[in-house]
């Protein structure tokens, strides 16, 4: 039998629509939103949002002329829910509130699972999350920080780390539960965690202040200095919250987040027009290699972790498109294993694999408590 299953992403400022028939991508549809668009929600929550997103995913079903008694399941982007193990959940209340309420924080992300529950009801559909970015699998050593009040946290890119170290394992002919992987993500952030036999058993906090810097993010920083900005009077929280997230790492020294102009740039020497890149070109050289540097630390500290025994270590996201970046990691880190390599990152592929799976194997569904 080929289920039919409806995906929902929604980002801060667009949706990401997918029907699928099977394995089959039968119809997408990525909304964007300007400012305008969103100006009448600001100041407000998320859920502010969730009629007119509602919208916007019915006028998308009634374009291709999907009716929603014909959707076997409907899946949305996990939320800032609980912290909970990594697989596939039905929404129940308890979870259905937490979304609601944003417990670890208020995103769009949230509204995911409240959409896929509204519509799942509205035909005879089942309705889940997957893999949320708080998902925490993590061994208690990890949690220790030196400082009992500010714990290490597991916030990163679950859904695309378990699905790039899924078809790793599937590459190696194995099982994910019978693989020890180093797994990387980068984009605007950057997660790296070490996952053991089916477990990520430690990772960076990725959403702010922890591993290596990215093009947006700074990363871990010495923290007695950071103390001394946040008392010196220069900057207010909110400043201090965007040098960390948004306005931190590359983009903080180079002028411009796009790893793909500082690039161009340092191959060819001239600038790519309206780059925004505010350096020579030695020193755009000289960031981008600073931050590969600290890629490969923190790959090899998560190494370390899993007491040096990989079987490989796995690269997506944006970043893995760039053949700089993965010749100057090999450098540092191919000596540890081999690199499996799987640019980008395919959300939706991965929300209706999760659909999928659970729709053919029941028992593997997740009750959130």
């Amino acid at each position: 039998m080929e289920y039919n299953i409806l995906v929902i992403n929604p980002g801060s400022t667009s949706d990401e629509i997918g029907y699928f028939r099977g394995d089959k991508l039968l119809f997408q549809q990525t909304v964007r939103y300007t400012p305008v668009d969103l100006k009448k929600f600001e100041g407000k929550k998320v859920t502010a949002q969730y009629n007119f997103r509602k919208n916007v995913i019915l006028r998308f079903l009634e374009k291709n002329s999907i009716a929603l008694k014909q959707i076997d399941a409907v899946i949305g982007r996990g939320g800032l829910v609980k912290p909970i193990p990594g697989g596939t959940y039905r929404l129940n209340k308890k979870l259905l509130r937490d979304l609601k309420n944003g417990v670890m924080g208020d995103h769009p992300s949230n509204l995911g699972g409240l959409l896929a529950s509204e519509l799942a009801k509205l035909g005879i559909a089942k309705a889940f999350i997957a893999d949320p970015v708080v998902v925490d699998e993590m061994q208690p050593l990890a949690r220790y920080s030196g400082m009992p009040e500010n714990p290490r946290l597991s916030i990163f890119h679950a859904l695309n780390q378990k699905r790039v170290a899924k078809l790793a394992a599937k590459k190696l002919k194995k099982k994910y539960q019978q693989c020890n992987f180093v797994v990387f993500h980068g984009g605007g952030g950057i997660s790296i965690g070490a996952h053991q036999k089916g477990r990520v058993i430690d990772v960076n906090n990725a959403l702010d202040g922890d591993g290596p810097f990215t093009p947006q993010r700074s990363g871990g920083v010495p923290s007695g200095g950071l103390a001394k900005m946040c008392f010196s009077g220069k900057y207010s929280l909110k400043e201090i919250k965007l040098k960390i997230k948004g306005m931190g790492g590359i983009v903080s020294y180079a002028g411009t987040s796009d790893v793909i102009s500082i690039t161009k740039f340092i191959q060819t020497g001239k600038k790519p027009k309206n780059s925004g890149i505010k350096v020579n070109r030695r020193q755009a050289k000289e960031i981008l290699e600073a931050m590969v540097y600290q890629i490969a630390k923190e790959i090899g500290a998560m190494s370390t972790v899993l007491k040096g025994k990989v079987d490989g270590i796995v690269l997506s996201g944006g970043l893995a498109y760039s053949a700089q970046i993965l010749d100057s990691l090999k450098k540092y880190i191919g000596w540890i294993a081999p690199f499996i390599i799987f640019p980008g990152g395919d959300e939706q592929t991965a929300l209706k694999d999760a659909a999928l799976s659970a729709l053919k194997n029941i028992k593997s569904i997740k009750n959130y408590s």
